[in-house]
């Protein structure tokens, strides 16, 4: 709940929340490696000046006299300890302690000394923090009657105010340059993001300015690649919502213009039913009035149809084309047996699996089989005939009706068109109707002649895939 929390606030705030606290830990490490590389320059600084010491207080060991003696520089002791801004201490000793000479209690050196390298090592005297050099080189003169070769140990310590002086300053002038840096980069951050922010704002002013019937995508050349998918979302949720509206504006339209006329027509059918004094008269004004409201309700069921078909979320399930077809077939046996018209089943192939709606497949071929069936004479013919075709299945309703005329096919499937050569009335749907199932199937529908053209056969081409 907390980090949902996050992602509901400001998106600036939330990137500077985020990144401002990994800025500070950078400061931080950056920080202690700074305290880490002052000391240590510090100490090699300070270090060269404790072995500067130690190499003049080795020129001036003697021992001519047979014993071990220093010709101490005080001048230069007293300038070191200026230079080290404390006090200065030193110890000269044979390596066997048999000889010492200066700070006698000073901190002897710990493990093995190697002869000729100075080590540097920290250490406490009198209670005070100490930088101690250590020295040891061998004796050219034996002294005391030795008979093995002798070293003698220099060591000179100086207190750490000074290095530790110099340590704090350098660590406090890093402290300033990253704060300041922190600082500046926080201003940057902040108009940066403020600045990579702009399309979005600009996208808010664009949508809060644009008309409630506008519905046309968003214009993504100028928004971010990391937005941009979110946007073709919004964009693709546009053009459903405007095809539902155009769809919803459709059916308004056409059932404002196909209804108006049924409905007068019975208004007026009715009151002539009314005023018509006899009896047989009025039957046959009743009949008609039946005939009409029949009529009106298959034209309504077919702009309801037309309507779901336009709006209908398109689920595909595997279905045999072959199975449905052949069933669809069976169930307008009756119907085609009252009609007197032969209606068969033909399929080159025992089963065709493909994606489809099988609900919408139903609507389109039992509007087919409608149509072929009204307006094929008594004793004709009609065939439903299932094939394959590359990557297609075909769906054939052949008929041995009057047909179309040639000119007139390119418009059959639009909305309310009916050919000239049609006597019966009707809506001008069925095909429309069809002809949308096909295309949101992703095939279509295609009209022609029948065999030495006689009769139509209504084709629907569908993908084998999705």
């Amino acid at each position: 709940m907390r980090f949902d929390a996050w992602h509901r606030a400001s998106l600036r705030r939330t990137l500077l929340m985020v990144l401002l606290p990994g800025m500070l830990l950078l400061v931080v490490a950056e920080l202690w490696l700074t305290w880490r590389t002052s000391l240590d320059a510090a100490n090699a600084a300070y270090d060269r000046s404790l072995l500067g010491a130690i190499k003049a207080i080795d020129a001036n060991i003697s021992t001519e006299s047979g014993g071990l003696s220093v010709e101490l520089p005080y001048r230069m002791l007293e300038f070191f300890e200026l230079t080290a801004s404390g006090q200065v201490y030193y110890r000269v000793a044979t390596d066997d302690g048999l000889v010492e000479i200066g700070n006698a209690d000073l901190p002897a050196p710990t493990g093995t000394l190697v002869t000729g390298q100075p080590r540097f090592s920290d250490s406490v005297y009198f209670d005070e923090p100490v930088r101690v050099g250590t020295y040891a080189r061998v004796l050219a003169d034996r002294i005391g009657g030795s008979q093995h070769d002798q070293r003698v140990i220099i060591q000179v310590a100086e207190t750490l105010g000074s290095r530790n002086a110099f340590t704090r300053s350098l660590v406090w002038q890093s402290v300033q340059r990253d704060l300041l840096l922190i600082l500046l980069a926080s201003v940057l951050l902040a108009a940066a993001i403020g600045w990579a922010l702009k399309p979005l704002r600009r996208l808010h002013d664009e949508v809060r300015s644009r008309a409630p019937q506008d519905l046309a995508p968003l214009d993504t050349e100028r928004i971010p690649a990391d937005v941009r998918p979110l946007v073709e979302a919004i964009n693709h949720h546009v053009v459903r919502n405007r095809a539902l509206t155009e769809a919803r504006r459709r059916f308004i339209d056409d059932a404002s213009h196909q209804l108006r006329t049924p409905l007068a027509t019975l208004a007026t059918q009715v009151g002539y039913a009314l005023r018509e004094p006899d009896a047989d008269r009025m039957r046959d004004a009743l009949s008609a009035v039946k005939t009409q409201l029949d009529e009106a309700v298959r034209q309504t069921n077919q702009m309801l149809s037309l309507a779901r078909t336009d709006a209908a979320e398109l689920e595909l399930e595997r279905i045999d084309l072959v199975a449905l077809a052949r069933q669809i077939t069976r169930e307008w046996w009756p119907a085609a047996r009252d009609s007197g018209v032969d209606l068969g089943f033909d399929s080159d192939c025992e089963q065709l699996e493909l994606p489809a709606h099988a609900a919408l497949l139903r609507e389109a071929l039992s509007n087919l089989l409608h149509n072929a069936i009204r307006y094929t004479p008594r004793g004709g013919e009609v065939t439903v005939a299932v094939r394959r075709a590359e990557d297609f299945a075909i769906l054939d309703v052949v008929d041995s009706g009057q047909g179309i005329p040639e000119d007139e096919m390119s418009r059959a499937g639009e909305r309310f068109f009916r050919a000239s050569n049609m006597t019966l009335p009707g809506s001008g749907l069925g095909l429309a109707i069809v002809r949308s199932i096909a295309q949101r199937h992703g095939g279509g529908m295609r009209l022609s002649a029948g065999e030495g053209g006689r009769g139509l056969v209504v084709s629907i081409e569908l993908p084998l895939a999705s």
